[in-house]
């Protein structure tokens, strides 16, 4: 099983069937604030959605096409990051990421997305990592520039948020740039 051991508070952890329910439970507590950014959320209504969710993530890790892990954070999930999938022609990875409401301000997704970042470009050896936000997602844009990503343009309504449409700042980091910690 995949662990990836942060620090002494956080880890991130292969996801696996036994986290349905704290997952599920984090998200549906936390629905009103990731709905703002994400437009998955009122899709999952149920455990099973989650349980979905879980298989297809440890579906992807097995045919190595990419990670999706709990952020553990004193012992309890405190959101998601993983990749949206892993282009290993071209050697690259897109991250994506969400915290529970209740975990938010304590620098819990910097860490987490340092760690990631290192995982692929460190031992996976990927050559560039890119992180996509909403351009009106201020807390999610500033995890990449907090990280030293490269802001390299906007995409022009990249996708439907339930009832309008969002543009996407696109940032990445090149292997050669990155410095693990």
């Amino acid at each position: 099983m995949f662990t990836y051991t942060i620090d002494d508070e956080l880890s991130l952890k292969l996801i696996e069937p036994n986290d349905a329910k704290e997952l599920y439970q984090l998200t549906d507590q936390s629905r009103d604030h990731l709905r703002t950014w994400l437009g998955w959320v009122d899709g999952n209504d149920s455990i099973e959605h989650t349980e979905g969710f879980i298989k297809m993530g440890m579906k992807k890790y097995a045919e190595n096409e990419g990670v999706s892990t709990c952020i553990i954070y004193k012992d309890e999930i405190a959101g998601i990051i993983g990749t949206h999938a892993t282009d290993w022609t071209n050697r690259s990875a897109s991250i994506g990421y969400w915290l529970g409401e209740a975990f938010i301000g304590r620098g819990i997704m910097t860490r987490a997305t340092r760690a990631m970042t290192d995982y692929l470009l460190g031992d996976l050896k990927l050559n560039r990592v890119e992180i996509r936000a909403a351009a009106r997602n201020t807390s999610s844009r500033s995890i990449p520039e907090r990280l030293g990503f490269t802001k390299e343009g906007q995409i022009r309504q990249a996708e439907w948020l339930y009832d309008h449409y969002v543009d996407h700042v696109v940032y990445s980091i090149l292997a050669e740039e990155w410095k693990r910690e």
